[in-house]
């Protein structure tokens, strides 16, 4: 059922309903007004009707029929249209006009505070008994003592008509609001919703298959990868609803774009891996048919297949290694990103590749602490690769390497240089080192290290190039990362995040 409708049902069924309401709370409020009226309509002809009563109350005490008839006239032309009794000092009835109870005992006989309401034989009326002094003066305030009553009388009836003729009208009011309160909320329910309806259809619209591109915003109010483009309507539940579905297609887009980029990057890890690994995996599988082949090689070329084993397990280690870390970089998100302390990674760095390269001597400069934001993992993969590679690549006629690690702070930047003293890289291969699985003939490495250490540089809004050292022999590798400043913008993350899956080969 549309929303229109519902709203149309409902103004129907609330509306006849509160107008019921609202007559029961007026019907009494009417019917007092009524009563009132009529109330104050009786005092007005009691005082009117007073002096000639009186006069006739005394004129019949006193034995004069001639003016006893004569005041009665008057009695009987100011009465009108309501019922007036007068009853005498002795209490006989000495006048008794227009409309009134017929039944004994249905008046009252004693003057009260104001109109009461008697009923006789189905009937009911408004009373008014007034005491009337039979001496001439009107002060009485009793039957006792010479005194009369005067009584004005009215039926209820009319009051009684009007006040159902109220009720008649409510009840034609709430069947008549009925129907048309139904077709105005149901007018006014369709306008209202039209933003509502439009929103839907642009929704409907929607091609989930559309791509989200590498442009897809991040912030709300801006058209996500589906096109989606909020419009202002003026009616803030629908514009709110509009920015919500504009943010939810932004991470829709978002989850779309990661959930796309780590299937390429699982394609590109296959990829890379069983083209890698062949080599290595067919050496592995001729040394071993050579060990089942020959159990009783001899010593020396036993030693000398178990070598080649071992360097075959540390290449395949090494290169599944450096793939799975250069897809983690690939996939990482901001929020593993962290402040750290640079100073404190170096110097745990140069101890890790002491440990591992024990022939290779590492001087390390600096500062006791250096703080900026980023993501610790990778920068210990930045590192590690970086003195690894000095230290492979840093001898130079059988010499052991030497290797010269220096972290400074100049301006917003962190300045750090790895410089060895091996043969160096060609100005024209600096650039290219850099590309993935480019390695020397004779480098026994996988040919990621490098690639590694230009991702986590990227990955940090940083900058990594090779150059010749001040003394003019090795090789320089200068990293540059930006530190945090109080009065910097959020750190986003680059927009290329594809090291694995991206040219390279």
């Amino acid at each position: 059922m549309r929303l229109s409708t519902r709203i149309a049902l409902w103004v129907a069924a609330l509306v006849p309903l509160l107008v019921v309401l609202a007559g029961l709370l007026l019907l009494p409020l009417v019917g007092r007004d009524l009563r009132h009226q009529q109330d104050a309509r009786l005092d007005e002809r009691a005082s009117a009707l007073l002096p000639s009563v009186r006069a006739l109350v005394a004129a019949d005490s006193k034995g004069r029929p001639k003016v006893e008839q004569n005041q009665q006239r008057k009695v009987v032309d100011t009465a009108l249209d309501l019922g007036v009794r007068v009853t005498g000092t002795d209490g006989g009835v000495l006048l008794s006009v227009g409309p009134q109870p017929d039944g004994p005992g249905a008046l009252p006989g004693e003057p009260g505070g104001g109109p009461v309401t008697v009923r006789d034989r189905g009937s009911s009326w408004r009373v008014l008994t007034r005491a009337v002094g039979g001496n001439g003066n009107g002060n009485g305030n009793g039957r006792g003592g010479g005194s009369g009553l005067l009584q004005v009388i009215a039926p209820t009836g009319p009051a009684d008509r009007q006040a159902a003729a109220v009720r008649r009208r409510v009840l034609l009011v709430a069947l008549v609001s009925a129907p048309v309160s139904a077709l105005l909320a149901f007018a006014l329910a369709e306008r209202a919703t039209a933003p509502l309806r439009r929103l839907s259809r642009r929704a409907a619209g929607l091609d989930p298959a559309a791509p989200a591109g590498p442009d897809s915003p991040h912030s709300p109010g801006s058209p996500g990868g589906h096109g989606f483009v909020p419009e202002r309507t003026g009616t803030a539940e629908v514009d709110e609803l509009s920015s919500a579905l504009v943010l939810l297609l932004t991470r829709y887009d978002e989850q779309a774009r990661r959930t796309a980029q780590a299937l390429d990057t699982a394609r590109a890890f296959s990829a890379d891996a069983s083209h890698e690994l062949r080599t290595p995996l067919m050496s592995l599988r001729t040394n071993l048919d050579i060990l089942a082949a020959h159990p009783d090689l001899p010593a020396a070329d036993r030693d000398e297949v178990v070598a080649e084993l071992r360097q075959d397990h540390a290449r395949l280690l090494d290169l599944l290694t450096a793939l799975s870390a250069l897809a983690r970089g690939d996939l990482v998100q901001l929020d593993a990103f962290q402040p750290l302390d640079l100073a404190e990674l170096v110097d745990a760095a140069a101890e890790e590749a002491r440990r591992r390269h024990p022939g290779t001597v590492f001087a390390v400069h600096a500062p006791a602490e250096l703080r900026l934001f980023g993501w610790e993992s990778g920068l210990r993969i930045m590192l590690a690769n970086l003195l690894g590679n000095a230290a492979v690549h840093g001898r130079a006629d059988g010499d052991p390497a030497r290797v010269t690690v220096r972290l400074t702070a100049e301006g917003s930047q962190a300045r750090l240089t790895v410089d060895d003293s091996g043969p160096g890289v060609p100005p024209e291969d600096r650039a290219a080192v850099f590309q993935r699985f480019h390695r020397r003939r004779d480098s026994p490495g996988s040919g990621l290290g490098l690639t590694l250490v230009a991702q986590q540089a990227a990955l940090h809004r940083g900058t990594v190039a090779l150059a010749a050292p001040p003394e003019g022999t090795g090789c320089r590798a200068e990293v540059t990362l930006p530190l945090p400043r109080p009065d910097a913008p959020t750190l986003e993350l680059p927009a290329r995040r594809d090291w694995l899956t991206g040219p390279g080969r």
